[in-house]
Parts: structure tokens; sequence; C-alpha cells
């Protein structure tokens, strides 16, 4: 049994992976926000620290005895993290140095990065895209995933600490935030539901890569379990779906769903979207033993039940 920690464990992604580490037997914590308001919307069976994840003295308390850190935080969403790069690299990646300095000693054993599969690469040369193709972004978020990427390397360089980094896609399935616009699937989906227009930046050609949750937690708990990679052997895996999906056909797939046709309002593309983005996940089914096993059609589904069951 692992003592594992999960940072932003309060989050969509987080709150799906430490009822997962839960489940498999694990002694799990939680750490997030204080004021979280999510913490009771799932299942506990783990220790919960919230605090500030910029303050040392709040997070060293949730780092003592954990073998394992998930580490899930970010400060910044790739639409925003342009307006001040400055704050995106002080919160994400000073933050990251200190998680770094409390983990060496705290005695953690192994940390596991969800970095950005849809940003750190820019403008794709090749699709699917795999994880030796040139890191461009074009936007702060994703300089700042490469950063945090790097210094895991020059901690486990330095200091011996084991790292696994995972590059998701676009994720998407129950909890998804709403009101962040971050995340298509679960945002269009309820604007469907409440008889609202979904709103599209461009004319809706744009291709993504969508992973449901469940196959995303599923690699997590795959990365924590790899063992200490040889030298040459990766670390960092790319997660994929296999397939790309437009807006449009997102957009037609829920239509398909609801058994009915939706409003679509079309605005000015954005800087920071990227053409088309589809990963190549060959090297996390080598690795990892990990391939995405959810059809978009199905976790659309599974989305739209938890949308429709929830209160709000």
């Amino acid at each position: 049994m692992t003592s594992s920690l999960v940072l932003g464990g309060a989050g969509f992604i987080g709150s799906h992976l430490a009822e997962a580490l839960v489940r498999e037997g694990h002694r799990v914590r939680v750490f997030d926000r204080p004021h979280v308001d999510r913490l009771p919307l799932f299942a506990r069976g783990f220790e919960v620290f919230t605090g500030d994840f910029l303050n040392p003295q709040a997070l060293a308390p949730a780092l003592e005895g954990a073998e394992v850190v998930f580490h899930l935080v970010s400060t910044t969403l790739p639409k925003n993290s342009n307006d001040n790069p400055a704050y995106d690299v002080e919160s994400n990646v000073l933050g990251t140095l200190r998680l770094l300095e409390l983990c060496r000693s705290s005695g953690v054993r192994k940390l596991v990065y969800v970095s950005s599969g849809g940003t750190v690469y820019g403008p794709p040369r090749s699709v699917p895209v795999r994880e030796d193709h040139p890191t461009e972004p074009i936007c702060s978020y994703g300089v700042h995933k490469l950063m945090v990427e790097k210094h895991l390397h020059l901690e486990h360089h330095l200091h011996g600490l084991d790292y696994c980094v995972l590059r998701p896609p676009n994720l998407y399935g129950p909890r998804q935030r709403l009101d962040t616009a971050q995340g298509a699937v679960a945002v269009f989906l309820d604007r469907a539901l409440r008889g609202e227009p979904i709103e599209i930046w461009g004319d809706g050609s744009v291709v993504r890569d969508y992973v449901y949750v469940a196959d995303a937690v599923d690699a997590l708990l795959k990365a924590a379990r790899l063992r200490s990679p040889s030298a040459g052997e990766p670390r960092v895996f790319n997660l994929s779906s296999g397939r790309g999906t437009s807006l449009k056909e997102l957009v037609a797939a829920i239509e398909a769903l609801l058994g009915h046709p939706v409003r679509v309002n079309y605005s000015a593309a954005r800087a920071l979207d990227v053409p088309v983005n589809v990963l190549d996940a060959s090297a996390a089914a080598r690795h990892l033993g990990w391939r995405a096993s959810t059809p978009l059609a199905e976790g659309l589904r599974r989305t739209y039940e938890w949308l429709r069951a929830s209160p709000s």
C-alpha cells in the first residue's frame, strides 16, 4: 500500500484520481485551495489538506510521509496565460521549484506530473504528434509546462527524484468545470441542455483529440507504477484517443446524443488555437501498457448523464 498525495485533488481530474487511488487501497491525501466547494461532491476516504500551493508552510504538512506525489496544479489556463506571462511563470514554475525542494526534504520517491499535449508542441509539423516533435508553444501555459518538465529532469539528475510526465490532449467528463469555457465537451453539452447557443471561435474546423477522464486516470495510475526507467528510456508520454474530432463534428455528436439540433454562434478565431492537435500515444502503449478505451459517443453519454443529475 502506497501513500499518495494528489495536488489539485478537489479538481476535475484530481477528484477522479483520488477516488481511484482509494479503490486500489492506497493511503491518499489531497491538497487544494482553501474553501474549495467541490470536496463534498465526491466520496472521501482520504485526508484533506487545504492551503495556497505557493506557500511552502501550507504544503509541507501534506507531503510528510508521501511516497508518490501527483502534481495536477496549475494557476492559469491556456486562454488567459498570455495575459500575464510573468504571473504564469512565477506561480507555476517557481511554485513547482518550491514543491521539489519540499519533496527532497520529505523523502518523496516519485512525482507524476500532468503537462499538456495540447499546448507544448505548438502548430504541428506532422500528425499525429509524437513526443519528439519540436516544442514551440504559442501560449505561456505551454511554455511553463515545458519549463516544469525540464526542472523535473534536472531534479532527477541532481537529486535522484523518480518522475513521469503525461501530456494529455483535451480531457473531458463528469465534474469538468463549466465556468471557465475550458473544455469544449462539458461546456457545449451544458449550453445545449440549457437551450443556449454553443459559442465557437473560428469556423469549427479546429481539430482536437478528446480523451475521457477515466482513461486519463488509468494512465496516471500506470505512470505511478512504472519502474524507474533506465538511461535512454522515456519518462514523458503523450495520451491520445487515437483520432481527431473537429468542433463541427463534436457538435454533430452532441446533436445525435440529444436527438435534436443545437444553436451555434461562430466568432473570430483565437491566436492561441492551433488548427489541429492529435497525439501519438504509441509510447504510452509500449511502456505503460495504456490505451484509451472510452469511445467519444460513450464519454459524451456519461458526461450528459452527470450534467442531467447535477443540482446546478
